[in-house]
């Protein structure tokens, strides 16, 4: 759905982009996930069709960017991370603007702006004016703008940008309606959050520079190298005895004790950490809660990254 091969942009004596090289795949939300000025908002201008690279290329349902960009801004919705809006316009009328512009029938428009207005919950502040909107309405009209010619590929560029708390909950409910609805997603952010629960795929930049990319199941194999198992005793007297005995099992690389918590690591390649909790209750010792610790985008992002921005 979206080829990038060796895309690179300099601006005189910054690269901004370096070698960009990946593929979204028809039906992936992808989380392009990097610090501030790492050149998220460039890839997705060059996509866009708005910036031209400095050499490579990319297409977007088999369009490429720079031979066809006609054809690529037909297939895509770009939400910039900073919009322009009408002040003087309703809101429907906003949306026929943009319906107008992509050269939807007039017949037809009236119908897919109550669908667009419907799907972003924008119904009731239909005849009202745009500048009368919070910034968290606005950002929902720019992405109901975006969605008004049905694109197959969405173009998002921090699409929560200075949104309250239940303003980033809602958009983040609204972007898995899109999943759902079976748009191919690319969103970038560098607030690692909003994108933890509805990804199934991100790619890591720092610095102009891809890091990692692909499935986020696949990427935090990559780094882990080991299971984390945590264990609460009931008794920390408990724990010098609970370290020797799980040290001593060939299935155990270390134990951490702290007071009557411990960690417990095993090698990645261990299916089935459930003979913990049986060594320990079969030697008496008492357990008040037992979890295998979880890795996260933040994880990965510290991880992965060296904090190097442009």
């Amino acid at each position: 759905m979206i080829a990038i091969k060796g895309l690179t942009k300099e601006y005189k004596n910054v690269t901004a982009l370096r070698d960009l090289t990946m593929t979204i795949a028809q039906g992936d939300i992808f989380g392009y996930i990097g610090p501030n000025g790492a050149g998220k908002t460039t890839t997705i201008k060059i996509l866009a069709t708005l910036v031209k690279p400095t050499s490579g290329h990319a297409e977007i349902c088999n369009y490429n960017i720079l031979t066809q960009p006609d054809d690529v801004k037909r297939v895509i919705g770009y939400m910039p991370d900073f919009f322009g809006v009408y002040d003087d316009m309703k809101v429907w009328e906003y949306l026929d603007f943009f319906g107008a512009a992509y050269k939807i029938e007039k017949t037809k428009r009236r119908k897919i702006i109550d669908d667009v207005l419907e799907l972003t919950d924008l119904g009731e502040k239909r005849n009202d004016f745009v500048e009368a909107l919070s910034r968290g309405m606005k950002q929902r009209l720019c992405l109901a703008k975006t969605l008004v010619h049905d694109p197959q590929v969405l173009l998002l560029d921090e699409p929560a940008s200075g949104l309250d708390p239940r303003a980033r909950i809602e958009m983040r409910e609204l972007l898995k309606e899109l999943r759902n609805l079976g748009k191919t997603v690319l969103i970038s952010s560098h607030i690692l959050t909003e994108l933890s629960d509805f990804c199934n795929t991100i790619g890591i930049l720092e610095k102009g520079e891809l890091l990692a990319a692909g499935e986020v199941s696949a990427i935090m194999d990559q780094i882990k190298g080991a299971r984390i198992v945590e264990i609460t005793l009931r008794q920390a007297d408990d724990a010098p005895r609970a370290h020797d005995l799980l040290i001593a099992h060939p299935e155990v690389t270390a134990v951490e004790i702290d007071g009557a918590d411990l960690q417990v690591e095993v090698p990645i390649t261990c299916d089935d950490v459930s003979f913990i909790n049986e060594a320990l209750t079969t030697s008496g010792i008492r357990i008040t809660s037992f979890r295998e610790s979880e890795i996260d985008l933040e994880d990965i992002f510290m991880k992965i990254t060296k904090g190097a921005v442009q």
